[in-house]
């Protein structure tokens, strides 16, 4: 068996597609762009090139994008009322603060400064309360990409038994939910689990979430099943053994160019979800 491709590059570009008519639609009635601002704190390299990749592929699908750059000195006070200030600006339709953000600065707190019909990044803990009740709000982007690509595919989720192996705010806990949301059985491992091999063979989904290159060996994929690898690692390497793996799953998810390109253009879509709630 060859596993099938999960491809997050067609995918994506289909979304933001769609995206980019219907923010052309919005343009007309608002009589502006859906606006998506950055918040960067601090000089680091790889987030200010992430936040210029966000910036370009807004603008290429109709949507505004500003960017803010506070100094790596910040202040917790500081970053919060600058997030609140835009929280408060009808102009902006979607907010994302840039992680990591300075250790200095409190970045729950700052997340928190988002108001809830903002936070198109979906970080804040309204967010995660409405993915964990099944409530209408924003998704973290990464695992609302999953969902989207999964149902791009239409794999069944509804009695597939789906492991998560990671547990962050933003990527681990809100997939399970919005995984368990659709009917899934889901365990949940993490560094302290006991004899993870074994639990990720009983697996039919995989969800490696764990910031480990190749922690998730191919051996430990159950013939038939589904693999997606959020996991982003130096040298393209994901979470997951690929060629072991992709010999043993019906479908898997390429690293790179399989969740990382659904993240961003799930960005976009609720950013455009934003801005259509001010029409």
């Amino acid at each position: 068996m060859t596993a099938r491709i999960l491809d997050g590059t067609a995918t994506a570009q289909a979304l933001l597609e769609e995206t980019a008519d219907r923010a052309a639609k919005i343009t007309e009635r608002l009589g502006r762009k859906p606006s998506l601002v950055t918040v960067l704190v601090g000089e680091d390299p790889a987030s200010k090139t992430y936040v210029k990749m966000k910036a370009n592929r807004a603008a290429k699908y109709g949507l505004e994008s500003r960017r803010i750059e506070l100094p790596d000195t910040s202040t917790t006070a500081e970053v919060v009322a600058r997030v609140e200030e835009l929280s408060a600006d009808d102009t902006v339709d979607g907010i994302l603060v840039q992680h990591p953000v300075p250790s200095q600065v409190d970045e729950p707190a700052v997340f928190e400064a988002i108001r809830a019909d903002k936070d198109v990044d979906g970080v804040t803990m309204t967010s995660f309360a409405a993915m964990g009740l099944g409530r209408t709000g924003f998704q973290s982007c990464t695992p609302g990409g999953i969902i989207r690509l999964l149902d791009a595919y239409q794999l069944p989720l509804e009695g597939q038994h789906a492991v998560v192996v990671g547990r962050s705010p933003i990527l681990g806990k809100p997939v399970g939910m919005l995984l368990l949301e659709r009917n899934a059985t889901v365990t949940y491992c993490h560094s302290r689990t006991r004899d993870l091999a074994e639990v990720v063979r009983t697996a039919d989904l995989i969800v490696a979430a764990v910031g480990r290159p190749e922690l998730i060996r191919g051996d430990w994929v159950k013939p038939g099943a589904v693999v997606v690898d959020a996991g982003y690692n130096p040298g393209n390497v994901g979470d997951v053994e690929y060629a072991a793996a992709a010999e043993r799953a019906s479908w898997i998810t390429p690293v790179p160019g399989g969740v990382g390109p659904m993240t961003i253009a799930t960005l976009l879509a609720q950013t455009v979800d934003a801005a259509l709630t001010r029409l």
